[in-house]
């Protein structure tokens, strides 16, 4: 495993881009300048997580399903908020369709 410019692991430094959800993707993003394999699980895990965040949150409002759709969010975010870490942590840049090309393309 390499190294980052943080003095972490490239997989430790990628798990944790995730651990609190878009706010450490931005962190990351932000400290890490050089690793490739970590800014794209920062930007990743913003895209994602950032999204349903949103999405989440408006569809909240809507009365009576609303409560329904923010409880499927949040399984949701719970799922893939496990996948990804432990994706991460086994250093495996796993791609989620759109988000994970969008990261790619943006990682450097």
């Amino acid at each position: 495993m390499e190294k980052t410019s943080t003095g972490l692991n490239e997989n430790v430094a990628g798990l944790l881009c995730y651990v609190l959800s878009w706010i450490s993707g931005v962190v990351f993003i932000l400290i890490e300048q050089e690793n490739k394999f970590v800014r794209f699980h920062a930007i990743q895990s913003i895209v994602v997580f950032g999204a349903l965040t949103v999405a989440g949150f408006m569809l909240g409002w809507i009365p009576v399903i609303g409560g329904f759709f923010t409880w499927v969010i949040s399984v949701l975010c719970f799922i893939l908020w496990i996948v990804l870490m432990v994706k991460a942590y086994q250093g495996t840049k796993y791609k989620l369709p759109w988000a994970g090309d969008f990261a790619e393309k943006r990682s450097g």
